[in-house]
């Protein structure tokens, strides 16, 4: 099995081609994939190529198959794989981990409604096949659902291969903490967290099922073959304690230790906190470039609770090391040059210092006053991840433009829209107010779990237009420089999106031609819990590739912020936007506008705080790791990445 490891320095470092090099901290087999497409096409081909085998001795292939996420990407090309290829699923039989409990079936939230939505409508799977645990059984025969679903499975000779998902809990299927290694297929509890991952499905934690139906531990162990997929940031720091812990019932994937035919196939970002990924210095011999050298200076620093001044030889040695030292000749030069490469990043003039030498700050000097864009996924992203920056470069003179890529709709509750219609038809007092009244009625008369109509989803979207063009007023922009894009992409009601588009792509093309900026700042942040993050900023990367031809681009620099989940690390950083207490204050006052986001948000993560203190947090929390570096000390900094396009 192939793989390209990629770091953010966007360079290949190396391949492996089914080679797998056991360090002494890894305790499972692991491939790490540049992106969770690659890794998705390369399992689902894993798949069909047993499900051939099979039907080619005359055998059924046994498949254990998981929902969420993680697994679409291996679901859509297996489809593709039978529509394009005559991949024939008729020698196919399936039994899903897990459910909701209760569920019913055309819920569809259900994993029922999940696998005939991305899989079994798709393909020619025989429908008595399909197993996956009823969400409807009656409470007093679930015990003797749960044995009869077990012995189904071992009826068929056990699954041939099973396909995982892991959870932040370390859960796999709904194996939540505390699971049993023998435990089988049976009802369970829910882990607070695992809710918190899953309410921006149900739109809110307190419509998450508190319990559900999963196989267990042992009936996972059982399969012939096991396949674990983790994607993106927010998985990285459960599979290192997965693949490099001890194994714990704290920890139920560690249990996959035991399994002799097990692989976890990550992205890079999942990959990152792996001691060979996060710091290779301690595995054995790496390649000291620029990037590498920072990360590992920054490292040792916090390791000795140094400032990087005070960083001498034996720190060096201590920690893995030496080999840098070699290279460099001694701490002193090292650490001067490291001192100096971290303040150089820091910059009260984010759109560039008129009339100065610019050799050594993150901006060109010139021109003095520049065409900004701000991309900002949701209408409040700009404010709550840039608020300080966006502040200085207004006041400093440039031609501030802010474009809100997604309605973000979703995020407004009901009862903040029912708010607003009741103010609208007060104020329309006598006067006809069939349409405000029919809307009205719609948000009253909601069932669970149904989309909002094109008019409620209407008013969702206008009530965060104005309190997006009510921030930026507070800040001084004018209203003509403030573009609402509603990319189509977004406009689906639902949590899940369309895929990216060409009407998409075109809509960001054209107000960059349009705007012809000298910066572009978007959010690089891949952590945002419903993913519009991420399509958000593949839509820019699609639109710069059409226009890097065009003669403006040569002078347009992109700047990466991120959001209300995490911060760049400190190696990372290219240029840090310093705030001044008040200043602090101005970035809150802003953010306090878009209030139907500031109490009870919909989609906050695992952070319960509203994000104005997440973010004076994160903020706070950048300046002070910049300060025990040795630097000065400020209120709060806010973070960017530069990326070469």
């Amino acid at each position: 099995m192939e793989a390209k490891l990629l770091k953010y320095t966007k360079s290949i470092i190396y391949e492996e081609s089914g080679k797998f090099e056991e360090t002494r901290f890894e305790k499972k087999h692991n491939v790490i994939f540049s992106n969770s497409s690659e890794g998705s096409l390369k399992v689902a081909k894993e798949i069909a190529d047993l499900i051939i085998s099979k039907k080619a001795k005359g055998e059924q292939c046994i498949l254990g198959l998981a929902t969420g996420s993680s697994p679409i990407k291996v679901y859509e090309e297996l489809v593709r794989m039978h529509t394009e290829e005559g991949l024939s699923f008729s020698n196919v039989v399936t039994f899903n981990l897990d459910e909701y409990y209760p569920m019913t079936k055309d819920n569809i939230q259900s994993y029922y409604y999940f696998m005939h939505e991305h899989l079994f409508n798709h393909v020619d799977i025989l429908t008595e096949n399909i197993h996956i645990p009823d969400g409807t059984v009656s409470a007093d025969k679930l015990h003797q659902y749960c044995i009869d679903y077990e012995k189904a499975i071992d009826e068929r000779g056990g699954i041939d291969l099973q396909l995982l998902g892991i959870g932040r809990t370390g859960h796999i299927g709904f194996n939540e903490p505390g699971s049993h290694f023998n435990s089988e297929t049976r009802s369970i509890i829910l882990d607070y967290i695992t809710k918190v991952d899953a309410a921006p499905s149900f739109l809110g934690i307190e419509n998450v099922p508190k319990k559900a139906i999963t196989m267990g531990i042992k009936t996972v162990r059982k399969a012939k073959r096991i396949i674990l997929l983790a994607w993106g940031q927010n998985k990285s720091s459960i599979v290192k304690k997965t693949i490099e812990g001890e194994i714990s019932s704290k920890v139920p994937a560690t249990y996959l230790q035991h399994h002799n035919n097990t692989t976890f196939i990550l992205d890079i970002e999942a990959a990152s906190e792996l001691t060979r990924i996060n710091t290779p210095w301690l595995v054995g011999p790496c390649v000291w470039d620029e990037k590498m050298s920072s990360k590992a200076i920054i490292w040792l620093c916090k390791k000795t609770g140094k400032s990087i001044l005070k960083l001498i030889d034996e720190d060096y040695n201590d920690n893995g090391m030496s080999s840098l030292l070699v290279e460099e000749g001694s701490s002193y030069d090292l650490n001067i040059k490291m001192f100096n490469k971290v303040q150089h990043t820091i910059t009260g003039w984010p759109g560039g210092k008129p009339n100065s030498d610019d050799t050594s700050r993150p901006e060109r000097a010139n021109p003095i006053k520049k065409r900004v864009l701000v991309f900002s996924p949701h209408p409040d992203d700009d404010v709550i991840s840039m608020g300080g920056t966006f502040d200085r470069l207004v006041s400093q003179g440039h031609e501030v433009h802010i474009a809100y890529q997604t309605s973000g709709n979703i995020a407004v509750s009901d009862y903040e829209a029912l708010k607003f219609a009741e103010v609208s038809k007060k104020m329309k007092g006598s006067k006809d107010d069939s349409f405000i009244s029919g809307i009205i009625d719609q948000i009253k008369n909601k069932k669970d779990n149904t989309i909002d109509s094109i008019e409620v989803r209407k008013l969702k979207g206008v009530i965060r237009q104005m309190e997006s063009l009510a921030a930026t007023r507070y800040l001084g922009v004018p209203d003509e420089n403030i573009h609402f894009l509603n990319l189509p992409f977004y406009e689906t009601g639902n949590i899940k999106k369309n895929p990216l588009g060409e009407e998409d792509i075109k809509i960001m093309c054209d107000i960059i031609e349009e705007i012809k900026p000298h910066q572009i700042y978007a959010a690089g942040d891949l952590a945002d819990p419903h993913g519009t993050h991420r399509v958000s900023l593949n839509a820019l990367f699609e639109a710069l590739k059409i226009l890097k031809p065009k003669p403006f681009m040569d002078d347009c620099w992109l700047w990466l912020y991120r959001g209300a989940w995490q911060e760049w690390d400190i190696h990372e950083i290219e240029m840090a936007v310093p705030m001044s207490p008040d200043q602090v204050l101005k970035k809150r006052k802003a953010i306090f506008f878009h209030q139907s986001q500031k109490d009870g948000v919909m989609f906050q993560g695992n952070d319960i705080r509203e994000f104005w203190m997440r973010a004076e947090d994160r903020n706070n929390k950048t300046a002070i790791k910049y300060k025990e570096l040795g630097l000065a000390d400020y209120a709060a900094m806010e973070a960017f990445v530069r990326w070469h396009y």
